[in-house]
């Protein structure tokens, strides 16, 4: 269940941001044609006015759901400094704690985010580009909290296990395993002059 849940927010993640930036594109090429005198003649029939609205919602939603990402692979932005100064038991509590009061505010803003948008739903209420109902775009708070939620849980539940906090290396890059990096030739890894 967890790797399809994974895969599906990979996935949503990366066809927003994709969607958007495709979005963005066509909206700034429309909005340079229809400057050029011969063009602009078929590109003022086009309307573009809603690509805005669109990216923004879609960030929205990425962004939402970006968050529950980041607490799966541990790329979350977190302040840790009293939590490094620690060691052994205390550093433990904390992290757990830290863990648990994530989980609540989450579920919190989840259950608040769901009274809202069910509000929201017997209202008239549309965007005002697209004219899409706007609990559709709201229904990220309650939808991507929730998964934001469920990510503390299971990062909590697995670190009672004795695994290891989910943490991001920076040095990693993705498709590169470290045997792959060690095969290079020393005079090729550095800059050439």
């Amino acid at each position: 269940m967890n790797r399809i849940l994974n895969r599906l927010e990979e996935w949503l993640i990366g066809g927003l941001i994709s969607a958007a930036t495709i979005v963005i594109f066509l909206a700034v090429v429309h909005r340079f044609l229809s400057g050029v005198p011969f063009i602009q003649d078929y590109t003022v029939q086009i309307n573009m006015s809603w690509a805005q609205e669109l990216c923004i919602f879609m960030f929205v939603w990425m962004a939402k759901f970006g968050a529950a990402y980041g607490v799966r692979t541990g790329i979350h932005v977190g302040v840790d400094v009293i939590v490094r100064k620690l060691t052994g038991k205390p550093q433990r509590v904390l992290i757990l704690f830290g863990l648990l009061a994530g989980a609540v505010f989450t579920g919190t803003v989840a259950t608040l985010g769901a009274n809202f948008v069910w509000h929201m739903s017997e209202t008239d209420q549309v965007s005002a580009d697209l004219e899409v109902p706007m609990w559709w775009v709201y229904l990220c708070v309650p939808l991507g909290s929730s998964l934001m939620c469920y990510r503390f849980l299971q990062v909590a539940w697995s670190f009672l296990q004795g695994a290891e906090l989910p943490h991001h290396d920076h040095s990693h890059v993705e498709g590169v395993n470290e045997t792959d990096a060690a095969e290079i030739p020393a005079d090729s890894k550095g800059d050439r002059t």
